[in-house]
């Protein structure tokens, strides 16, 4: 069920986005083709289509078929994201695929809405199935239609590039002086990478990150993350400060990301002969936030908060757990009743002057599997 509604709100994402954006484009079109028409120098309409070029008819007939291709080209977008594995087609090969079959889908709604448009307004005109190859004022809109598709595609790219919301700031120039925000930040590694490396060799290990990262780009979205970068067999995550302690959404990443990875183990086993496993360290705090390079521009953050969360991640090995916490962190938390915090001690971090204490967590759910397991054994040896 919850897989059902999580796919049902990421449809209705898709939905939303595309359908603003077709019935914006198809209706200035018809601005930019039909307004003002009867009022250009050498142009006459005749009185039977007066009706039909009328400004509010014609706007509403191409903003009606703007709403259709933007619910059409969500489900072909939905479609082809959730069952059409990018790790298979490349990206061009993609958006020529979905091309040819917005094409299809132009010519449909282009039959359906201007066979509505001559009912409606009793045009006397004969609409053959093969009308728009004949028609040559159907191209100039699939030739728009296209060109839309085009940039519509190559601005859900860029804002993919960039992270969840960063490309519209950095359009706006939120970031383009130095601003201080309260941030979140997991570093997310892989364990023992090193040995996974050497037995695997570079092919196979390129191949396993890009299987685990892919997997977690389906999870971040559910916790409102934001993939700030890629570093190696390291992810780097991070939250404003309050939309990450927000249902514990720092924490549930990492554990949902863990069983994400835990229900396709047959799939790891199979492939690469090994189950992986991470590490993360999670800190927050006050830091600065600035865009960055002119030919690779980006958004970069400076402060002590990022290198924290970096060193707490390290401590992962020194103390034999899969995820710590800063103090500060935690005490903003809620997580009484999901997870069991246990001090780890008070560590200096390398470059630190100051001490900072970390805990680890357990889930609950994973807390009671040890302790009937720890039964079982017990009885075993009695029995």
């Amino acid at each position: 069920m919850e897989i059902v509604s999580r796919n049902l709100n990421e449809y209705l994402k898709h939905l939303y986005r595309s359908i603003i954006f077709w019935t914006v484009a198809m209706i200035l079109f018809s601005i930019f083709r039909y307004y003002a028409l009867d009022e250009e120098i050498g142009i006459t309409i005749k009185s039977v289509y007066n009706s039909f070029y009328s400004n509010h008819k014609t706007i509403f007939s191409y903003g009606f078929g703007g709403f259709l291709v933007g619910i059409l080209y969500a489900t072909i977008e939905f479609y082809f994201d959730k069952f059409v594995s990018r790790r298979i087609i490349p990206l061009g090969v993609n958006i020529l695929i979905q091309g040819i079959l917005i094409f299809i889908s132009i010519i449909v709604i282009s039959y359906l809405v201007t066979r509505l448009t001559i009912s409606i307004n009793n045009i006397p005109f004969n609409l053959s199935p093969y009308w728009w190859y004949q028609d040559q004022s159907f191209w100039p809109l699939l030739l728009y239609v296209l060109f839309s598709s085009y940039i519509f595609s190559m601005f859900i790219i860029i804002s993919e590039k960039f992270g969840k919301g960063v490309f519209f700031k950095m359009l706006i120039g939120k970031y383009k002086y130095p601003k201080e925000e309260e941030r979140i930040f997991l570093f997310l590694d892989l364990k023992s990478s090193t040995t996974i490396a050497e037995i695997l060799g570079h092919f196979k290990y390129s191949q396993l990150i890009q299987d685990c990262f892919y997997d977690l780009n389906e999870v971040a979205p559910k916790y409102q993350a934001e993939i700030y970068q890629y570093i190696g067999d390291e992810a780097v995550m991070c939250w404003p400060y309050k939309q990450g302690i927000s249902g514990n959404n720092c924490v549930n990443l990492f554990f949902a990301f863990k069983q994400k990875i835990h229900s396709k183990k047959s799939f790891y086993m199979k492939k690469y002969g090994i189950v992986p496993e991470f590490k993360a360290g999670i800190h927050g705090g006050v830091l600065m936030v600035a865009e960055v390079g002119v030919i690779k521009k980006e958004l970069a953050y400076h402060g002590d908060v990022i290198n924290t969360a970096a060193r707490i991640q390290e401590q992962c090995n020194v103390h034999d757990v899969s995820i710590l916490i800063s103090e500060k962190l935690l005490s903003d938390l809620s997580i009484a009743q999901y997870y069991t915090p246990k001090f780890m001690g008070t560590v200096l971090l390398k470059g630190k002057e100051k001490e900072i204490n970390i805990h680890t967590l357990y889930p609950e759910k994973e807390i009671l599997e040890t302790t009937k397991t720890n039964v079982s054994s017990i009885m075993f040896l009695f029995i």
